[in-house]
């Protein structure tokens, strides 16, 4: 390709809504062009990209056997109804009618539409295992679309479904994916994890998500040092304290605490660490009858560590709360501890309350908590002594580095990703929502065991620039660059021997297979360099007129601070030593 046919537009400035690196960047380089409110143009640079992420993902499924078809973008409401998604799924959901008033969704995912062609088209036993895969618009009605291609509305992915007879198959064809992902993400040349991660609204088990490491990633990957261990921060075990309970040493006191209503408030002005405090934090379920009324109301106290967060989807997976809750209100708080928000704890309440203590509080002595009176707290507290054990115990919170690995082969450490891919085993839960079935070798109808695999197609160039960066642009990995080398003559129209040099490289490259552009646009060289690297083509081959006369060329990769002269002869040659890296 010739840049003066090909389409190059660069800004000096970024966009004022342009919040992080990639968008910044991505707008700078010409890449993508914005329409509206999470939703892009993918401009001819940017396009090229995207069509390489492609065809290494279609390269490797098919490599996988897995097998490519494309499903509506629009999709009756009438298959989400089957599975209760359609009312379930929330406002992320775009609901359209056509002019006839039927419901359809623009869709964010098909396991629906693969669900109901596999009971259409999988009959037999014999026919199984399958993987069917598309790479295809999705729409996710963002509230606060934002960070470019990081959270858009109206992006590419790539999601397979994989069909089996038994769990036994179905785990092995998700190991299968599993495997493929990891050499994807190798192609790409990318630092990334593969962390366990929860399923989420998804559904099912057995699953992982794979995460492009990134100081700006809005994911916390908790992994440890010395193993394989990589979990996200929802999935993460916290252990118990190795070790019993410590036997009380303090008197339990009812400490006044005027207008210090947290624990870190707490522990300041008791001069205590903020370890030894215990927070409240107070939560319903409910039952309705059929038409939706609430008619009974339990009201659950967690217990944790006042340096400790609550992990949201640890809790909904406790016991009572499982099918749901959420947060008490105030009138509730106030009714059953007598109390406002701020000095709230199990001692001394009106009306019973479930209590769930943490693990890390299940066995802590001594420690504080509110007194259930304003600008009060219990100091000195212990389990038996002055309170009954706790009616449950649960891991309820976030890790922290330093915590003990799961495995036990270490301290776990943290660092930020960017979510990019994610496997999961669904199991039973879509076919026999859609009663999607198959004869088994006994005769018998048997409900489908299900996989799914996504991967983020036009998040992966954000993720990649996040990673791969600095002061002067982007700098691709080869494998997504959108072209791989770059001749950059200078001046060739004033010098012929330059001109015909950069020509006669350039053919050479071609037949070598190498994707080059030749930069043919007459710009100066400091404008020409300053395109080339904001857009972040990994190697650049300058030809001079002086360097020329030398017999040279001048080389740099774009994480190089300079150029390196190489012979004319050579250069050929030491391209492709470097691309072979």
């Amino acid at each position: 390709m010739k840049a003066s046919q090909f389409f190059i537009s660069t800004l000096k400035e970024a966009p004022a809504d342009a919040e992080v690196v990639s968008h910044q960047l991505m707008t700078r380089a010409g890449l993508i062009k914005k329409l509206g409110a999470g939703v892009y143009s993918y401009m001819p640079m940017g396009l090229r990209v995207i069509q390489k992420i492609e065809a290494i993902v279609r390269e490797e499924m098919n490599r996988a056997g897995a097998v490519e078809l494309t499903m509506p973008v629009v999709q009756p409401a009438e298959l989400w109804q089957e599975t209760g998604r359609f009312g379930t799924m929330g406002p992320e959901l775009l609901r359209i009618q056509d002019r006839h008033g039927r419901d359809y969704v623009v869709q964010p995912t098909s396991e629906e539409v693969v669900t109901d062609i596999a009971r259409q088209e999988l009959r037999s036993y014999k026919q199984l295992p399958k993987n069917f895969y598309q790479i295809q618009t999705k729409f996710r009605d963002e509230r606060r679309p934002r960070f470019g291609l990081m959270r858009g509305r109206e992006f590419t992915m790539k999601d397979a479904y994989s069909f089996d007879r038994d769990q036994a198959a179905a785990k092995a064809s998700y190991q299968v994916m599993a495997g493929a992902y990891r050499k994807i993400f190798d192609r790409f040349g990318l630092t990334y994890r593969a962390v366990a991660a929860d399923s989420g609204a998804i559904g099912g088990d057995l699953s992982e998500e794979f995460q492009v490491i990134a100081a700006t990633g809005e994911d916390a990957i908790v992994y440890c040092p010395g193993s394989d261990y990589a979990a996200n921060m929802e999935k993460a075990e916290a252990l118990a304290p190795a070790g019993p309970r410590p036997a009380p040493a303090k008197a339990m006191e009812k400490t006044p605490t005027p207008g210090k209503a947290t624990c870190a408030d707490v522990a300041d002005l008791l001069g205590v660490p903020l370890n030894t405090t215990v927070k409240s934090l107070v939560l319903a379920t409910d039952e309705t009858n059929e038409a939706g009324e609430i008619v009974k109301s339990q009201v659950w106290l967690l217990l944790l560590r006042g340096d400790h967060d609550m992990n949201e989807i640890k809790v909904a997976k406790v016991p009572g709360l499982d099918a749901g809750f959420r947060f008490a209100t105030v009138a509730e708080i106030e009714a059953h501890f007598g109390c406002t928000p701020g000095y709230l704890g199990p001692i001394g309440l009106l009306q019973p309350v479930r209590i769930v203590a943490d693990r890390e509080v299940a066995v802590m002595a001594d420690w504080i908590c509110g007194a259930n009176a304003v600008d009060f707290h219990m100091t000195g507290v212990n389990w038996g002594r002055d309170l009954p054990e706790p009616e449950l115990v649960a891991d309820l919170r976030n890790v922290v580095a330093g915590d003990r690995s799961p495995d036990g082969q270490g301290e776990l450490a943290i660092e930020r990703g960017i979510e990019v891919g994610h496997v999961f085993y669904l199991g039973t839960k879509y076919s026999k929502a859609m009663n999607a079935t198959f004869l088994g070798e006994d005769g018998k109808p048997a409900h489908f065991e299900m996989g799914c695999y996504g991967i983020g197609i036009t998040r992966l160039p954000a993720a990649a620039i996040e990673q791969n960066h600095d002061e002067r642009g982007i700098i691709w990995p080869d494998a997504i660059a959108p072209f791989t080398v770059v001749l950059c003559p200078i001046t060739p129209e004033r010098f012929p021997d330059v001109k015909a040099q950069a020509e006669q490289l350039y053919a050479q490259l071609q037949a070598a297979g190498v994707d080059v552009i030749l930069d043919d646009r007459g710009e100066r060289p400091g404008a020409m360099f300053a395109d080339w690297e904001l857009i972040g083509v990994p190697h650049r081959i300058t030809i001079g007129d002086r360097a020329l006369k030398e017999g040279q060329v001048e080389y740099q990769h774009r994480r190089d601070s300079a150029a390196t002269k190489v012979a004319t002869a050579d250069i050929l040659a030491h391209v492709l030593g470097r691309l072979a890296r």
